[in-house]
């Protein structure tokens, strides 16, 4: 397995790196302590990481938390390691990396989800409630906010925009 531990060497102590599946606790006095388990995610087509770098997803959850885990897909196209976290996690909110990131140079191929894999995750998943995220502000993004809310408003309610 290819470790995500590469971005803690980078990023120096305190920092710890997961792999995928792995479970660490965040503690502080007075607080619920948060159990964070990494999930699968991969910026681009298979064989891209050398090009793209390591990516991780989160799922989180804590005492008293109700509905389900909190889910950040990281940022990652969809594929089956991503679809894993419809059998291992109940999710009540899916933050969700969208975009559709292409680039001139390597032509269709994509580098994050689109809106209409992100309502069919959301079919799998069925979250209370699902946040697109980190669609917007850089060129290589070729589906924004217009487009997801075209896509989205096409789909049963499991995919609503709450950001604003």
């Amino acid at each position: 397995m290819i470790t995500t531990n590469v971005g803690a060497r980078r990023l120096g102590r305190p920092v710890r790196g997961l792999d995928a599946w792995d479970v660490t606790s965040l503690d502080a006095t007075g607080k619920p302590t948060i159990e964070v388990t990494a999930t699968p995610c991969r910026h681009g087509p298979p064989l891209s990481r050398p090009i793209v770098g390591h990516v991780i997803g989160f799922a989180m959850r804590w005492h008293g938390q109700g509905d389900g885990v909190v889910w950040v897909s990281g940022d990652t196209v969809l594929y089956n390691g991503v679809r894993q976290v419809v059998d291992r996690f109940d999710v009540d909110v899916a933050i969700l990396h969208l975009g559709d990131v292409q680039f001139p140079i390597t032509g269709p191929v994509r580098y994050s989800m689109t809106a209409r894999d992100a309502v069919e995750l959301c079919g799998e998943l069925r979250p209370r409630v699902a946040i697109p995220v980190h669609y917007e502000g850089w060129s290589h993004f070729r589906e924004g906010r217009d487009a997801i809310e075209r896509e989205i408003g096409s789909a049963p309610s499991e995919l609503r925009d709450v950001s604003g």
